[in-house]
């Protein structure tokens, strides 16, 4: 028999992965361009031309026994977590070094890196719902405890006064996602500057260090020239998770990296544990081929264009069909109120017309659905008529 947490985990496995199977399904019946999946955050935009060369100069250039082989330490080649560190430096005004940076398996394999290296058993961690429903799991790897703040519906802003009320002595960290998944919504300078201020103030009142993980794979996606807090500057125990998944569309080739800066408390430590928090959970070290291309594409970045084309033309048409809905600032998912208090009961009724979209309780926000329109055009054009057709039954 499987152990009794995986149990559990099994019984609540990924309402988004089980809609993308169905997708899948759907597609060998109906056809491909007859089913409109909205399920899965999968960049749709190939990865920069730039990337596939890297790899090519790579494959032909280096050494492959050194290519292929360990790294000497697990937090990376050292020439690439100095290259990084010192793009973030140009770009944020920071002063990182190589030290500072630990290159993991995506942003998943950092946030475990991390949460592995700060949990003991029955630590808090807070998060702001609604929020990417994998975070349970992976705080539930280390026995942490999950402590939800309720959703600001009408901005999806954190709500500050209920955070500061649900900070405890347990508390260990604290999760934000920006911009967010599943809303869009890029969390403003003021908004992080008053958290900040609220951690400042509960580690004085009780003597404990809180990390602030920043959880940041969408951080290029942000659109109409918005800009989203490097949050760093603003507290000194933050932790930055990133992956190079989106930014640059290599989500199947898992490279991202942690930065962990000397001015968070016991940074040594906590970079030696991230360090060996590779190595003992089964990654060893990231990537090493990815590791290299992502220093040759650092200055890279995905066209965002098609994705702010998608944006615009599905929030559009979904409003004009009376749809509720913010516009996203950035990633690439629209958060949809549905027109039924039962979300679950409105995924139901569009799988009708082939439309696969997500409930907002996988993400601790019911009442709402998640759109990701990171899919091609024609797919965003051909499904509004669906659409039409869908908010028509709910106006009978």
């Amino acid at each position: 028999m499987i152990s009794k947490k995986m149990e559990n985990m099994v019984a609540n496995s990924s309402a988004i992965r089980a809609m993308f199977e169905e997708g899948n399904r759907l597609a060998k019946i109906y056809g491909a361009e007859n089913v409109y999946d909205f399920s899965l955050g999968n960049p749709n935009v190939p990865a920069p031309e730039s990337v596939k060369k890297a790899i090519i100069d790579l494959l032909n250039e280096e050494d492959p026994v050194v290519l292929h082989g360990y790294t000497n330490s697990n937090a990376g080649y050292e020439d690439v977590r100095q290259a990084v560190a010192e793009s973030l430096n140009e770009r944020f005004g920071t002063n990182f070094a190589a030290r500072n940076i630990t290159m993991t398996v995506g942003a998943a394999g950092g946030l475990n890196v991390i949460l592995k290296a700060l949990l003991n058993p029955g630590d808090e961690v807070i998060v702001f719902a609604p929020y990417f429903g994998e975070y349970r799991s992976y705080v539930n790897n280390y026995d942490g405890v999950i402590v939800e703040i309720s959703p600001d519906t009408a901005t999806f802003q954190p709500k500050l006064d209920e955070f500061e009320a649900k900070i405890t002595p347990k508390t260990r960290a604290v999760i934000v996602n920006t911009p967010n998944n599943p809303t869009g919504v890029v969390y403003s300078e003021e908004t992080i500057k008053k958290l900040a201020a609220i951690l400042e103030a509960k580690q004085n009142e009780y003597g404990t260090d809180i990390y602030l993980i920043s959880d940041e794979p969408y951080r290029e996606l942000a659109y109409d020239g918005v800009e989203v807090p490097y949050l760093t500057k603003y507290y000194a125990n933050t932790v930055v998770g990133y992956s190079y998944s989106k930014s640059l569309s290599l989500p199947g080739e898992r490279i991202g990296y942690l930065v962990i800066p000397d001015e968070a408390a016991d940074s040594e430590n906590l970079n030696a544990a991230a360090n060996v928090a590779t190595r003992i959970l089964g990654f060893v070290n990231a990537p090493t081929l990815q590791q290299k291309v992502v220093k040759a594409c650092l200055n890279e970045k995905t066209d965002i264009s098609f994705y702010n084309r998608n944006r615009e033309t599905l929030y559009n048409g979904l409003k004009e069909l009376g749809f509720e809905c913010i516009k996203p600032e950035g990633a690439f998912y629209l958060f949809v109120k549905s027109p039924v208090a039962d979300e679950k009961e409105f995924v139901a009724a569009a799988k009708k017309y082939n439309i696969l979209i997500v409930p907002g309780s996988s993400f601790a926000c019911p009442g709402y659905v998640r759109i990701a329109y990171c899919v091609s055009y024609e797919t965003i054009v051909n499904s509004l008529p669906k659409f039409a057709e869908l908010a028509a039954e709910y106006k009978k």
